[in-house]
């Protein structure tokens, strides 16, 4: 009789014991599938991309919209260019017509790229996606960003120039972590976005890729 009950009162507790398991199993999955899944970067040429990023304190984190890299006479590599923002937009106009914050990165491929290719480069693509009166606007603060990119002489590979539109305070640029200089104005940020994602880009390949294409 004794022995009956004790195999009895074993029987129930493994039946206890297993139910207890299944139930926390059962626990554990939903929170694993509650979890939101990783976010992991995207990889370009060795440059690893972050797929969200903040830009300050009390501005919304940004997402990767698109990166791809700048050609320079179709087959020299200059850098990686990607293209930041609050939710993914494939639409040029949509981006340009955006008061949010954005962020354009360059992380340089070549050996080094001097302040006067950049210049160059940046002023070519503007005047030819801006109007005369717009670049006119603009004159006195792409002198300032000019005198800038000047003064820091070459940018040599490995580097990282960040151009954050903040919409409390403008465009700033910094360089390897280093604020460089912040310029006022939306029409200033939207007006360099033209040099990426412009009808005449720097790059059409790299326009495409940072749009997401």
């Amino acid at each position: 009789m004794l022995l009956m009950q004790v195999q009895s009162m074993t029987r129930t507790l493994l039946a206890v014991l297993m139910i207890a398991g299944g139930l926390t199993g059962c626990a554990e999955m939903s929170v694993r599938d509650a979890l939101p899944p990783a976010a992991h970067g995207v990889e370009i040429e060795g440059v690893k991309l972050d797929e969200k990023i903040f830009l300050a304190r009390g501005v919304p984190p940004l997402i990767l919209n698109g990166a791809g890299v700048r050609h320079k006479f179709l087959f020299l590599k200059i850098y990686v260019g990607s293209l930041y923002l609050v939710q993914k937009k494939h639409d040029r106009d949509a981006i340009l017509a955006d008061p949010g914050p954005k962020r354009v990165s360059m992380h340089i491929l070549a050996d080094q790229v001097t302040a006067g290719d950049l210049i160059s480069s940046m002023n070519n693509a503007l005047a030819e996606n801006l109007v005369p009166h717009q670049l006119a606007m603009l004159e006195k603060r792409l002198s300032k960003l000019n005198e800038m990119m000047s003064s820091v002489g070459a940018i040599k590979k490995g580097s990282v120039v960040h151009l954050d539109y903040i919409p409390a305070a403008g465009t700033r640029i910094s360089i390897d972590g280093e604020v460089k200089l912040t310029i006022p104005g939306a029409d200033f940020y939207r007006a360099m976005l033209h040099i990426w994602i412009g009808a005449k880009p720097v790059d059409g390949r790299l326009r495409d890729a940072m749009l997401g294409g």
